[in-house]
């Protein structure tokens, strides 16, 4: 009979520091949204939030505040463009990788390493001749314009190669065996086999999408296509005194659809991780 193990209350302690560093802010900034402007630009924030205050999330919403659009708007551009960069970033990335692994053409591995070279270029590197193809193109300033030039993935690409090479290739044979042609091979095979990681990818580039800042400030002007985070930074940035309560609920009010997002893809997302280490 083996004795019990004895719990290991310095990994509890260092987790429970963990969740108090990371729960601090946002109850901040929850509690900030319910009181006075005047007394939080004086720092006389109090960690109780007042209930008399919550009507600040109702007026945020619909009217917005310092000029900017409602809430409800420009959380609606940025989740629009979220679940487009998101969806974009995996179709494109299943398609590319699945040509990299079961097609066989001229140059196949220095696709594949062409793709894979460009995860050592970032936004900022390829800003500028980005924005010179939106503007030849004329989608400056429209919503197109906001997701189009972020839905290309070299990383989702390299996950979901990895992921089908491993189907084995008796699965394959059998399914040519069967008469599948590759594009039934790839939605009754392929696919279902990769959909714990697509829940994964999804759940990841969705709060990439959601928290994008520098791609849509370059190529939207218009004030109607302000998202949520471009919609924080004009609140905070006016020449008048930052109405503090208005920007502190609106930050709440943009956390909700990225918490709400992984709460509900959770056991996938877990699941996808899991079994990409495998």
């Amino acid at each position: 009979m083996t004795g019990q193990t004895k719990p290991d209350y310095l990994s509890h302690a260092v987790l429970a520091l963990g969740v108090f560093l990371f729960a601090l802010p946002v109850w901040l900034v929850l509690a900030g949204s319910t009181q006075d402007s005047d007394a939080i630009t004086r720092g006389e924030i109090s960690l109780i939030p007042h209930l008399s205050g919550l009507s600040s999330y109702p007026r945020v919403l619909t009217e917005g505040t310092m000029g900017t659009e409602p809430v409800w708007h420009m959380l609606l551009v940025s989740l629009g463009m979220a679940l487009c960069i998101a969806l974009g970033k995996i179709a494109i990335s299943i398609l590319s990788a699945y040509a990299v692994v079961f097609f066989r053409f001229p140059f196949r591995k220095i696709a594949f390493w062409s793709i894979f070279v460009t995860l050592m270029l970032p936004v900022e590197v390829r800003i500028i001749p980005t924005y010179s193809v939106m503007a030849t193109f004329g989608l400056i300033n429209t919503f197109t314009g906001l997701w189009v030039p972020l839905i290309a993935s070299a990383t989702a690409t390299l996950l979901f190669r990895q992921v089908f090479v491993a189907i084995p290739d008796e699965l394959v044979e059998a399914a040519r065996m069967d008469g599948a042609g590759p594009l039934r091979f790839l939605k009754d095979i392929v696919i279902p086999v990769s959909g714990a990681n697509i829940a994964a990818l999804f759940v990841i580039l969705f709060v990439y999408g959601w928290n994008q800042y520098l791609w849509p400030l370059l190529v939207a002007t218009d004030p109607g296509l302000d998202t949520i985070v471009i919609g924080l930074v004009k609140m905070i940035g006016v020449e008048t005194q930052t109405d503090w309560s208005a920007v502190m609920a609106t930050a709440v009010l943009a956390l909700l659809p990225p918490v709400a997002v992984v709460l509900l893809m959770q056991r996938w997302f877990v699941a996808g991780l899991t079994e990409g280490e495998k």
